[in-house]
């Protein structure tokens, strides 16, 4: 069973920097990013290692960054089926590139939100000189 709790506390005490809030909600992790974005990381109860981490950015700039491992056909061409990645909208689909580990992959996951925030604030800092 994937404890939740715990998993909460790594993206609290290591993320504190892009974490504002954590909820744990219908039995997934909702973590609230410092930009209103936020995380879904779920793993199901009933089919042990299925899971979905979806980073939703839509209100922000339509965007959306998913890893999961739900069997689609329509993926079976990606090398890490039938666990894959949507990068920036549901249609575009690459190859994973998140470990199955829960702790493991909630920490790959916020640091990749992190390299994302910080490249978007070091843009708008860089707009704000000009």
């Amino acid at each position: 069973m994937i404890e939740l709790r715990k998993l909460q506390a790594i993206a609290e005490e290591n993320f504190a920097d892009i974490v504002s809030e954590t909820k744990i909600v219908d039995g997934k992790i909702r973590i609230f990013l410092i930009d209103t974005s936020y995380i879904d990381f779920w793993w199901s109860a009933e089919i042990e290692g299925r899971f979905a981490h979806h980073y939703e950015r839509g209100h922000i700039d339509g965007t959306i960054y998913r890893h999961d491992n739900m069997p689609h056909l329509k993926w079976a061409h990606i090398s890490t089926f039938p666990q894959h990645y949507h990068e920036g909208s549901k249609d575009n689909v690459i190859e994973s590139f998140l470990v199955a580990e829960p702790s493991m992959s909630v920490m790959e996951f916020l640091r990749f939100a992190r390299r994302l925030l910080t490249g978007l604030q070091d843009e708008q800092n860089e707009r704000n000189a000009r």
